[in-house]
């Protein structure tokens, strides 16, 4: 069955599955329609400025507090949250990992969710982690919510249906979807074992990123982005609920679904985007811009201009620029990034980089193009050349990235990533 979405970002969307279930002029009536129950969640502070604040209103059979009883806690050892130390043994430099394999044990997207870096302070609301998730299995009467921050899911392999309180989403590789910091949700594969990247931003809430001298278009546009519309589940059947809070996980038994929502309004919704959407900008005759011209979303910090998180994209475009070295150049950065690759090749990495990895280049090391990158790009002809059927992305952040024990000790992990620079010969022909 095909899906329904409304289209736009951070816009005040509304939705019922039940016609009237929406009161009318008023948020929380006497009486709901159907005899439903008004409830608020709220993103942001009450009080935060009208064009941040976000909030959505449910209408539902039941409201959240009959959703949860007596929490015990439950281990998930390998879903790791800042602030933690650097993994022991690792020693200092850029690392990359090949795509680790999927497991063959029962995993769904929760329990199959495992920690490769987390940087900042979940408990001041800064930060993010960056995982890796593998599901082999789906949900089945479980339901989850995330109190720590919003989850940016990157399918690589295989395709997740979210069904949330607020309706359905389907995301694919190629696609990504951003589930709100305390929306309940259930996991569910579409198509096979799923493997893929998730952001969780413990900061501000992911927002388009202003387009200054670029002007009004360009980038990831509004209309392209997709929230659901109301889908209620009215299953009165044991269930089991999960909390992410404060760092650790917490179990409950449920008498029934928890979404239950049959109407709603707001801005605070889950939304998907199809990457390939994306209108890039770049040069189009000389020299190579910064990447943040490809920043898709972005969490804003207190430091003007430097980000809490910035989630870039590196997709099909054309190479136009004239006596220029093309690739991403030699630099150091007061950014951490973390980057993943969805398909394709990657033009610094071609040989090394596949489809599933990921690379970690922290604050203040040294990277850049390998060096057969580096001797083609200075030597090839430079006419237009489009970079096709490729897709990577970078988890950026201000904060140092801390490998975790998993990411240490993941068996794809090449101990020799940094041979990739042996060989970059001396070219200087100046005199004493």
């Amino acid at each position: 069955m095909a899906l329904s979405y409304l289209s736009g970002f951070g816009n005040e969307f509304q939705s019922e599955a039940l016609s009237g279930a929406l009161p009318v002029g008023q948020n929380s009536p006497q009486r709901c329609p159907y005899g439903l129950y008004a409830e608020q969640l709220s993103g942001t502070a009450f009080t935060a400025p009208r064009d941040s604040n976000a909030r959505t209103w449910l209408y539902r059979i039941r409201p959240s507090v009959s959703h949860q009883g007596p929490f015990q806690s439950v281990d998930l050892p390998l879903w790791e949250t800042a602030p933690r130390p650097a993994a022991a043994g690792l020693a200092l430099g850029p690392l990359r990992w090949g795509p680790p394999p999927i497991p063959g044990e029962a995993l769904t997207f929760v329990t199959g969710m495992r920690t490769m870096t987390a940087a900042g302070d979940a408990r001041v609301q800064d930060g993010m982690a960056a995982h890796l998730y593998f599901a082999t299995r789906s949900m089945e009467r479980e339901y989850f919510y995330n109190a720590d921050g919003e989850m940016l899911v990157v399918p690589q392999q295989g395709g997740l249906r979210f069904a949330t309180e607020l309706g359905v989403l389907e995301v694919t590789p190629g696609e990504i979807c951003v589930l709100p910091r305390g929306m309940k949700f259930r996991a569910e594969l579409l198509d096979g074992p799923a493997r893929g990247y998730v952001c969780e931003n413990y900061g501000a809430r992911l927002a388009l990123p202003g387009l200054g001298p670029i002007g009004a278009n360009g980038l990831a546009n509004p209309r392209d982005f997709q929230a659901p519309v109301a889908a209620y589940e009215d299953q009165a059947e044991e269930a089991r609920l999960t909390v992410k809070w404060g760092g650790a996980f917490h179990a409950c038994a449920i008498a029934q679904s928890p979404l239950d929502v049959v109407a709603w309004h707001g801005n605070y919704t889950p939304y998907k985007y199809d990457l390939r959407t994306f209108s890039p900008v770049g040069s189009v005759l000389t020299d190579h811009p910064d990447p943040s011209i490809f920043t898709v979303l972005t969490s804003a910090s207190a430091t003007p201009g430097t980000a809490n998180v910035d989630f870039v994209i590196f997709p099909d475009r054309w190479m136009v620029a004239e006596g220029t070295f093309r690739p991403p150049w030699y630099h150091m950065n007061v950014m951490s990034e973390f980057m993943g690759l969805i398909y394709g090749i990657y033009d610094a990495k071609p040989d090394g980089f596949q489809p599933g990895g990921m690379s970690l280049h922290n604050a203040m090391l040294p990277h850049g193009p390998d060096r057969n990158a580096f001797a083609k790009a200075s030597t090839e002809d430079l006419g237009p050349v489009k970079q096709s059927g490729t897709l990577a992305f970078m988890f950026e952040t201000r904060f140092p990235q801390q490998v975790t024990d998993f990411g240490a000790n993941l068996e794809t992990l090449d101990k020799d990533y940094v041979t990739c620079w042996d060989g970059l010969e001396k070219h200087f022909e100046g005199t004493p």
